[in-house]
């Protein structure tokens, strides 16, 4: 076996080792700093870099929505119809209807009460809202539905959603009028033309105006037993119940209907929900 050979170093050598050993050991920490200073670095560009990739499949997928016109709306099931109907709703008739018709809306917005049917001022405007029955073409839905639930075919729920910022004490006044079993009645009053600018242009939101309102609705609710009902604030709770289950079902803008499960936004004209009805009574 061969034997391996030491080769001892020189004094000068030794010198030499050691002045670069003393000149090496400083730059170590150094380095070390500035390793860990570049994979600091690396680490958090990746972890921006992620965190902007998955912003972008998010923004992608809000564009997908944007360009297929129509906001993604949750689904809504028959059963979240059905409970729209239990005792403290604005509700007429049942569950057990075949057709069953639920309005979102704010009697201050100037689309439900072309959507109304009882305002031919406002509707004559615009010749899209035109009522048929003045020559125009449109065909209002409430009123339609109105006639279907006359006849026992179906029912009717409003729902109150603030559409238009003014419309929160009337709609209390037809909880008020509900409660006396005369929701139509006040609803046709509030929907007419003198019913929509008292709304928006003297009664807003005002509790100041609560007698000025019940005098109006007198007609259809004794004044007294409304004016109280309106003062206490008996309904109050039951409007903020409505536009949180608004907001659930996906509402975006008053009036919101649905027939059964199928949602139209917006004043449509009934002629476009006309074949959800027939369908669902099986004609």
């Amino acid at each position: 076996m061969a034997r391996r050979r030491i080769v001892k170093k020189t004094p000068v050598q030794k010198k030499a080792i050691e002045e670069v050993a003393a000149k090496v050991q400083p730059m170590v920490p150094n380095l070390l700093i500035i390793l860990l200073v570049v994979v600091s670095f690396f680490s958090g560009y990746l972890f921006f870099k992620l965190k902007s990739l998955e912003q972008s499949k998010t923004t992608a997928a809000v564009q997908q929505t944007n360009d297929a016109g129509q906001p993604v709306r949750p689904p809504v099931s028959i059963e979240q119809i059905k409970k729209l109907f239990a005792k403290g709703f604005l509700a007429t008739g049942n569950a057990d209807s075949k057709v069953l018709f639920v309005e979102i809306s704010d009697p201050s917005c100037p689309f439900c009460h072309m959507a109304g049917g009882k305002n031919p001022e406002l509707a004559g405007s615009s010749t899209q809202f035109k009522y048929n029955s003045d020559g125009g073409t449109y065909t209002p839905p409430v009123s339609e539905m109105k006639k279907l639930v006359d006849e026992g075919k179906a029912s009717f729920v409003m729902l109150y959603s603030n559409g238009h910022g003014n419309g929160r004490l009337s709609a209390e006044a037809l909880y008020c009028a509900h409660e006396k079993g005369n929701f139509w009645e006040a609803h046709d009053l509030l929907m007419t033309n003198e019913g929509y600018n008292l709304i928006n242009d003297t009664v807003k939101n005002d509790k100041a105006q609560s007698q000025t309102l019940a005098d109006f609705l007198a007609p259809a609710v004794d004044a007294a037993f409304m004016n109280e009902c309106l003062t206490s604030g008996k309904y109050t709770e039951s409007l903020t119940r409505d536009e949180a289950l608004a907001q659930q079902m996906g509402f975006s803008g008053t009036p919101d209907f649905f027939v059964n499960t199928t949602n139209f936004s917006g004043a449509q004209d009934y002629k476009t929900m006309e074949p959800a009805v027939k369908a669902a009574l099986g004609e």
